[in-house]
């Protein structure tokens, strides 16, 4: 058997297609944009219209059977952060989440995703609503590709606990950063 020379591997390497990047982006909230007032939770003092903005994403990793999506602010002062958004079991062959799709019962979200309950204490979207005078807080959507086609996580299931299996299965993840303050 010849060896390759190391112009042979070069050219051969330089040929090799490049890894798609996993990508997740909005076409209503920009990376380090802010909210408009449609997304912003209506309560807690935030007159918002409370409605989830829309997801798409490509570039999976190799394996991917399912995908898992998270809205998380860790600036919250709760000494834990807030959940705002945790939607598991996406099917593998979906490619995004409708805007308004995080109601409770939605019937929008791609067939077999369920929604796990989250701080504002139901399986739903809720939209930022910092405490006035904050800083504006950072709300970091994820989304998760996993190497399970389904997570086992009880429909009142914690959102730290499905946090949990997430991260036991994840294969890889792409993730954006929005801000808001009041």
């Amino acid at each position: 058997m010849k060896k390759l020379s190391m112009a042979m591997v070069a050219l051969l390497w330089s040929m090799a297609a490049p890894a798609a990047e996993f990508v997740l982006k909005s076409a209503e909230v920009a990376p380090q944009g802010t909210f408009a007032n449609a997304h912003i939770f209506n309560g807690f003092g935030c007159s918002g219209g409370n409605v989830s903005p829309s997801l798409s994403w490509s570039g999976a990793p190799a394996g991917t059977q399912s995908y898992a999506m998270t809205v998380y602010d860790p600036d919250a002062p709760t000494g834990s952060g807030w959940w705002h958004w945790v939607v598991i079991n996406i099917p593998a062959t979906a490619t995004g989440i409708a805007k308004g799709a995080g109601v409770v019962d939605s019937k929008v979200l791609p067939i077999g995703s369920q929604q796990v309950r989250t701080d504002f204490g139901q399986g739903a979207y809720g939209g930022p609503c910092p405490p006035a005078g904050d800083k504006p807080h950072r709300y970091i959507f994820t989304l998760y590709a996993l190497k399970v086609s389904k997570l086992d996580v009880a429909p009142d299931a914690t959102a730290a606990l499905a946090g949990f299996m997430i991260h036991g299965n994840m294969l890889g993840k792409a993730q954006f950063t929005a801000l808001y303050g009041r």
